[in-house]
């Protein structure tokens, strides 16, 4: 699967638009990662427990859009995204959207 940020991949050309895919996940921090994060804020500098969880959950979203992608019939992805949006303190929604798309190579 191709999954691009622009609006086209190089060399291929689009020989189907499918439409809007998308992959959500809905994470929440527990009390160790709370704890070191804490810890490590207090510091100063890159809060590692948070960027493992934020990097874990972008994963999971990106699964998803790829795994809805290859069930609607697509081999790429175009204008994929990123939004986040806390549910509760907490709790954060990521979710991943894009374009899914037939393309081949030109």
């Amino acid at each position: 699967m191709i999954v691009v940020t622009s609006n086209e991949v190089p060399g291929h050309r689009v020989v189907r638009t499918i439409g809007l895919v998308r992959g959500i996940t809905v994470r929440s921090r527990n009390a160790l990662s709370d704890m070191l994060g804490g810890l490590q804020s207090m510091l100063g500098g890159r809060v590692g427990a948070y960027v493992k969880l934020a990097e874990t959950a972008r994963q999971e979203a990106h699964d998803e859009l790829i795994e809805h992608a290859r069930g609607m019939g697509a081999n790429a992805v175009l204008a994929m995204r990123y939004d986040a949006n806390e549910i509760m303190d907490g709790v954060t929604e990521v979710l991943a959207y894009g374009t899914a798309v037939v393309v081949e190579p030109e």
